[in-house]
C-alpha cells in the first residue's frame, strides 16, 4: 500500500493570443501522442484584455506505460537533474525550453521551435478512494507523499540526481 506509482503526466503548451502558434503547439501534442489533445481557454476577462472563452493553449494527459516512457525522454532531455524546488509532495514539474531537446523527437519546420510544461503525478493505492468520497475517507498524513519519499522515487526508479 505504501508503493509509489505514476497517475498521470500532464503536457501544457501556453500560447497566448496567437492562433498561429496554437495550431503548431496542436501539432506537436499530435506528435508525441496518438491521443487528441485539448484547447484550454481562458475562464474570466484577463487582465491582459482576452475575454472569456479565448483559446490561450493547449494540454495532453498521458496515464501507464505511455506516460512512463515520455518522462524518462523527458528527464534525459534535462540531463536527469531536478531541483528540490520543482517537487511539491505528490506532484512535480520540469519545463522544457525546446521540444527538440527530447531524444526520438526531430525537429519539424511546421511546427518550430517550442517550449512546454510537463508535470507529473503520482500516487499511492488508495489515493482514488478520497476522490470518490471527500467527506466520508481522508488520506492519512502518513499515506500522502512527501518531497523526500519523491525525491527518493525518482532516484530509485529513474536515477535523477536531485539539486538543492
Amino acid at each position: 500500500m505504501r508503493q509509489i506509482s505514476i497517475e498521470k503526466v500532464v503536457i501544457n503548451i501556453g500560447c497566448g493570443d496567437d492562433k498561429n502558434k496554437l495550431e503548431r503547439a496542436e501539432k506537436l501534442l499530435k506528435k508525441i501522442s496518438t491521443q487528441k489533445p485539448v484547447i484550454t481557454k481562458t475562464h474570466k476577462r484577463t487582465l491582459f484584455g482576452m475575454s472569456k472563452k479565448r483559446p490561450i493553449g493547449v494540454k495532453l494527459t498521458l496515464r501507464d506505460k505511455q506516460a512512463e516512457n515520455f518522462l524518462k525522454d523527458v528527464l534525459e532531455a534535462v540531463e536527469n537533474k531536478i531541483k528540490k524546488s520543482q517537487i511539491n509532495g505528490n506532484n512535480f514539474s520540469i519545463g522544457i525550453k525546446e521540444y527538440i531537446d527530447i531524444p526520438k523527437m526531430d525537429y519539424d519546420p511546421d511546427i518550430g521551435i517550442i517550449g512546454m510544461d510537463v508535470c507529473v503525478n503520482l500516487k499511492r493505492p488508495g489515493f482514488n478512494i478520497s476522490k470518490k468520497r471527500v467527506r466520508q475517507s481522508k488520506i492519512g498524513k502518513k499515506h500522502k507523499i512527501t518531497i523526500g519519499e519523491c525525491a527518493e522515487w525518482l532516484q530509485k526508479n529513474f536515477k535523477v540526481k536531485i539539486l538543492e
